[in-house]
């Protein structure tokens, strides 16, 4: 790592995370950059419903009420540069916002702006061209919430280089808030593919929290007594590319080769093929190295050239759906709280009918407490006598869901008893199902605008839009798979490694780090990925592809349409994904009784 090293510190992962992240960086996490990342696709769509009730609305709001105006004395007075993606769909409206709460308080810092991301308004244009979905070749919808493409990190260095103290930006990629700094800082060029990799990497495990520190870890006891004060993740980057990822002193959690390699599979696809708006990115050689407690060194990320087009993300309504939930607890739960969710399902199309309105488009059944998320051919056997009963419909009317919302609610003396509340008591509440839609869009066609305080900056937009001829990922040196001979023992995947999971879209992925590279040849050759199809054949899931990250001595697999539609749409129990790992690490692999030791 070279001398200069430039901290950076990520205080939020979603619209809605804690306020103590911004808080314990700015106080105690002795750094110069503070980044956010607000944004994800449901998000937007809601923040354009609010923008059309208010022209005031459409942004992150959190980013005033829990930094601007409770921080903006510290961040001043420690030189802290801010970067955030928390314009959503009203960037102007935002920075407004910003520069008022800025007066309130008495500071003075510039405020820059990206946009050109925004692209409702050219909906009819691009109808009219044909676009149609990336993944199922629908053609776009009649009517969209939102549509913006994932901008990039060079606008963002744009407005640090002309002066801005905050920088606010509508769509960008996730990373590219921490990127934006280190463009900026160690002066990359958009050709320097290696370096721009390491610092997509940096910015991917900053993102989401304390998910790099250990939040959400396997190995949940290690973590669990910080829990309340666990520590916000700092990437300690220098201008070669390499960086530690480490956290403030005398906070929660833990930074480990395996804390930090979880983030770094989660949600992500092929790992030689991460694809960001500056580069193509090579996670497989990544390598994480314990340089001191709570200190993880990373290097080996390699990068090629962009692709010439943006990802763009447009959300559309798509009907409307409702959830009843109830406690059953009695003599055979599960069968009684099955026949009363039918029940209820039956006398809501009957209503249905009745009042001439189609049959809804979906609906489910879940059992909470009965192993419900589980393939029923690997179920952990459970004999519950209490459990959660949920039911979930989708119908194109909101009249429709409304009908079902009555008859769950009038149900209360005339099904099961044994029943109580399991949540806000009153009738279902009947919400809008927001669908994303996908395409891609030629960066040549997205003319990207920066400013600091209003002024207009000089932005070559036009040189990111001209992409290199793509190079193909080089091949992969892997372990080979090794079937057990001898003296063998079956142990759960979870006594020979750690793994995370999350989603994509309608896709899932699972990332599997093994605990030493000695395993991983037992794990590669009992985890194929036609054997983790069928472990999650429950989910409808046609086919699984396999990665490897040598580098990590791991395995990524990614589960295509496993999620119902995933997000707002899908009426499955876990619409992310995010349990998916756990249900793996169940599965039996079979080792060498010696490789255990005594641990046999």
């Amino acid at each position: 790592m070279s001398a200069r090293t430039v901290r950076i510190g990520g205080a939020a992962g979603y619209w809605g995370d804690t306020a103590n992240g911004p808080e314990q960086l700015v106080l105690h996490g002795d750094v110069q950059y503070l980044v956010f990342d607000y944004l994800a696709e449901v998000t937007m769509a809601i923040l354009a419903k609010a923008r059309s009730k208010s022209p005031d609305a459409g942004y992150a709001t959190d980013f005033i009420t829990q930094v601007i105006k409770p921080l903006a004395g510290e961040i001043a007075r420690r030189k802290i540069r801010v970067i955030a993606n928390a314009g959503g769909v009203n960037l102007a409206a935002c920075a407004k916002a910003i520069r008022a709460a800025l007066d309130e308080a008495g500071v003075s810092l510039k405020v820059g702006t990206v946009e050109g991301d925004e692209l409702l308004e050219r909906s009819e244009e691009l109808r009219a061209r044909g676009v149609r979905e990336m993944f199922d070749g629908k053609p776009l919808p009649a009517k969209l919430a939102s549509s913006n493409a994932y901008l990039g990190a060079f606008p963002i260095a744009a407005a640090l280089d002309a002066g801005a103290d905050i920088v606010v930006t509508g769509r960008v990629v996730d990373s590219a808030v921490t990127l934006g700094a280190l463009v900026h800082e160690f002066g990359w060029t958009p050709e320097d593919w290696d370096r721009l990799a390491a610092g997509t990497l940096a910015g991917h495990l900053i993102e989401c929290g304390c998910q790099a520190t250990g939040g959400n870890f396997t190995d949940w006891e290690q973590v669990a007594p910080g829990w309340d004060r666990m520590g916000f993740p700092i990437a300690e980057c220098s201008a070669d590319g390499s960086f530690v990822i480490t956290k403030p002193a005398d906070t929660g959690g833990l930074v480990s080769p395996f804390t930090v390699g979880e983030q770094l599979v989660y949600e992500i696809d092929d790992p030689q093929a991460y694809i960001v708006p500056d580069v193509v990115c090579d996670f497989s050689g990544a390598r994480l190295v314990q340089q001191a407690p709570d200190r993880v060194h990373i290097s080996g990320v390699r990068g090629r050239p962009r692709t010439p087009d943006y990802k763009v993300c447009a959300t559309h309504d798509d009907g409307f759906r409702a959830t009843f939930i109830q406690t059953i607890t009695s003599f055979d739960a599960p069968r009684r709280a099955r026949a009363n969710g039918e029940a209820i399902l039956s006398v809501a199309r009957r209503r249905l009918a009745q009042q001439q309105l189609p049959d809804f488009r979906g609906t489910a059944i879940h059992l909470i407490g009965t192993n419900t998320l589980w393939n029923p051919a690997h179920r952990p056997p459970v004999d519950a006598n209490e459990l959660v009963l949920r039911v979930d419909v989708w119908h194109e009317r909101y009249s429709g869901c409304e009908v079902f919302s009555k008859e769950a609610a009038g149900a209360a003396l005339s099904m099961t008893t044994g029943r109580c509340a399991a949540g806000p008591t009153g009738r279902p509440k009947t919400t809008p199902v927001v669908r994303p839609f996908s395409f891609l869009l030629p960066k040549i066609e997205v003319p990207v605008k920066v400013a600091v305080d209003g002024q207009a900056v000089a932005f070559d937009w036009q040189r990111l839009a001209a992409a290199p001829p793509m190079q193909p990922a080089p091949v992969l040196k892997t372990v080979d798979a090794t079937a057990a001979q001898g003296d063998t023992v079956r142990v759960p995947l979870i006594r020979l490694a750690v793994a995370r999971s999350g989603d994509k879209g309608d896709r899932a992925n699972i990332g599997v780090l093994a605990r030493r590279p000695d395993y991983l040849p037992y794990i590669r050759d009992a985890l194929t990925a036609e054997v983790v199809r069928d472990w999650f054949a429950h989910t409808g899931t046609p086919r699984v592809d396999r990665f490897d990250l040598p580098g990590l001595d791991a395995l990524n697999f990614v589960l295509h349409d496993a999620l119902g539609g995933g997000g707002a749409v899908s009426l499955r129990l876990d619409v992310q994904g995010k349990t998916y790992a756990q249900q793996l690490l169940h599965f039996p692999v079979t080792v060498p009784r010696a490789l255990l030791g005594d641990a046999a």
